[in-house]
């Protein structure tokens, strides 16, 4: 089931247009990453999914039904750029936002100090919002984000300017709300983190949506049929198995007798017979495919070789 769909999405800004024709789907209790370069339209589409700003045309649905002002209290948004009042107590700050999502002071004053207990920030409670490092700014951002347990969360790059052990433990955080149920789209340059985190994507380019689809499914699909193996026995021998059968890209002699040679295979169909030949001339260790990274998938999308 789909908590949220986009339906030919378009917006324009003057002369520059955001979003033309966008559509795609977002299943229920998925992460779903939405990836594209600087300028693509990402961040727009963000902000009509919660209803900062109005599409042209088109529409968004949302739990089954056309998306309402009321509905964004079922949302938490983290925009990239942060949106804290310097002058505030960090505490009053963060139950200010809770407030504004429908939470009553008691509430939130308990959860978030269960959560700024947890994220370790709690002797901040009382001091000026100013005092923050950008890293703790983002960890009260992101606290006031998911604190009233919205049904879809959205992260407009959550990792910029954490260091990695709180990269991981956002990362971690984020994993135990998708397992909870919950909705989460996550937009980022970090390919890595697509990699880590994300069920499925759509790739946003030149205001176009131009690649969507199930994250494992999208990296096999667009393999490019180069295959590893790595075998014991004479390196010469394996190269005449395989002369006239596939394209030998690379070929490692290994001293502790393990050798690794990389092959392109011209279609699928080949590649039963190749590990045949390979397999009578020396002993197979290992036959994988090289699958390409998202990063490879997402460079060859917006330079048009996909």
């Amino acid at each position: 089931m789909n908590l949220l769909s986009v339906e030919h999405v378009c917006k324009n800004f003057a002369n520059h247009t955001a979003l033309d024709d966008v559509s795609l789907t977002i299943p229920e209790g998925s992460i779903y990453g939405l990836l594209g370069p600087n300028g693509a339209g990402k961040t727009t589409l963000l902000r009509i999914i919660n209803r900062i700003t109005a599409p042209d045309s088109g529409r968004i649905i949302f739990d089954g039904h056309e998306i309402t002002a009321d509905d964004t209290y079922r949302i938490g948004y983290m925009p990239e750029e942060r949106g804290l009042y310097k002058k505030m107590k960090v505490g009053e700050q963060a139950i200010f936002f809770a407030r504004l999502k429908g939470m009553s002071h008691k509430d939130a004053t308990v959860k978030l100090k269960e959560w700024f207990d947890k994220f370790d920030i709690g002797s901040w409670w009382n001091k000026n919002v100013s005092e923050l490092s950008k890293g703790m700014a983002q960890k009260v951002q992101f606290i006031v984000t998911i604190l009233h347990e919205p049904k879809l969360l959205i992260f407009d790059e959550p990792f910029s300017g954490f260091d990695p052990i709180n990269a991981n433990l956002l990362k971690s955080e984020i994993l135990s709300l998708r397992d909870k149920g919950t909705t989460i789209i996550f937009s980022t340059h970090n390919m890595s983190s697509v990699e880590e985190i994300c069920d499925h994507i759509t790739l946003i380019n030149k205001s176009q949506n131009i690649l969507s689809g199930n994250i494992d499914e999208i990296r096999h699909k667009h393999g490019t049929n180069i295959f590893e193996a790595d075998y014991h026995g004479d390196e010469q021998g394996m190269r005449k198995a395989l002369e006239g059968r596939c394209e030998i890209l690379d070929s490692k002699v290994s001293p502790t007798g393990i050798n690794t040679i990389k092959i392109h295979i011209a279609s699928d169909d080949e590649v039963r017979s190749v590990i045949a030949a390979a397999n009578e001339s020396v002993q197979l260790r290992s036959f994988r495919e090289l699958i390409p990274s998202m990063n490879d998938i997402f460079i060859r999308a917006v330079n048009g070789t996909l």
